[in-house]
């Protein structure tokens, strides 16, 4: 098969990297509209070729790995294409997307998420296992046609992924507590630690925690700007019950109730035992 690959960034470009060595992929095609992004892609051997859009159509596999404003756009262009394409998004967010499918493309989209990503991006950032051993959230699958679920699921299958299944609305509640949420945090610890410190002070004393914490503040302000967006309702939802909580722990430290804080923090620590 032909797999094409709108979008050359982390995300695009990690996949190509780890479908090159799958028997089922023969070329892989690229696109962006950054043409840096296309010119690095193809120095990184990314991909085979870069191509104009209308060469895309013809693919048998097109990924569309770009913000979740741009899929939407993107999948109204790709109208036409043969019943037997297969589209995968890898958009963040999930319902906006799957209800702008226009009914005569539903069955040859394919409707993803990897549980995956670096704070880093552009081709630049491409890593040849960012999928391997990860989670791919499918939605809605029943949608799609048995041919195009038949190879989605082969291909995150054989580059060694773990497929979840939920449906679209259930996918972006629980991305806005576990993924969104963390972001725009970061970006806010970013921020009020600009405002209140000196460069020297943040160079001389940020340790592991605080880089930790302020790590998800490089992320693209673009992508996460398209996603927060997206899914405005149930992120406010996620930032009112973090609000709720820290304010509950800030009311302890104020009243110097020492035991009633040991005991929340015990409470958070029990997060760790769930992933590890």
């Amino acid at each position: 098969m032909t797999a094409a690959i709108i979008g050359l960034g982390l995300m695009g470009g990690s996949l190509a990297l780890a479908i090159q060595r799958l028997p089922m992929i023969k070329t892989i095609i690229g696109f962006d509209h950054n043409k840096d992004h296309e010119q690095e892609a193809l120095a990184r051997k990314l991909v085979d070729k870069v191509v104009s859009f209308d060469e895309i159509k013809k693919a048998d596999i097109i990924i569309l790995a770009i913000p979740v404003d741009g899929i939407i756009a993107c999948l109204k262009d790709l109208e036409g294409i043969p019943e037997s394409t297969t589209i995968i998004d890898l958009g963040s967010t999930k319902e906006k997307i799957v209800k702008s499918i226009s009914p005569t493309l539903r069955k040859n989209v394919v409707a993803a998420h990897p549980m995956t990503g670096t704070e880093k991006f552009g081709p630049s950032a491409a890593l040849d296992d960012l999928y391997h051993d990860k989670v791919v959230v499918l939605c809605d699958l029943e949608d799609s046609g048995e041919q195009q679920q038949e190879t989605a699921v082969r291909l995150f299958s054989q580059i060694h992924m773990r497929l979840v299944y939920m449906k679209a609305h259930e996918h972006d509640l629980h991305v806005a507590f576990i993924s969104h949420m963390p972001h725009l945090i970061s970006y806010s610890l970013a921020n009020a630690v600009l405002k209140h410190e000196e460069h020297e002070n943040i160079l001389n004393l940020a340790a592991g925690g605080f880089r930790s914490m302020s790590r998800l503040a490089k992320s693209s302000p673009s992508m996460w700007g398209d996603i927060f967006r997206q899914n405005k309702t149930h992120l406010l939802d996620s930032l009112s019950y973090f609000e709720n909580e820290l304010a509950q722990m800030k009311k302890l430290v104020q009243k110097e109730e020492w035991d009633a804080l040991d005991k929340k923090m015990k409470d958070a620590n029990t997060l760790h035992d769930i992933l590890t």
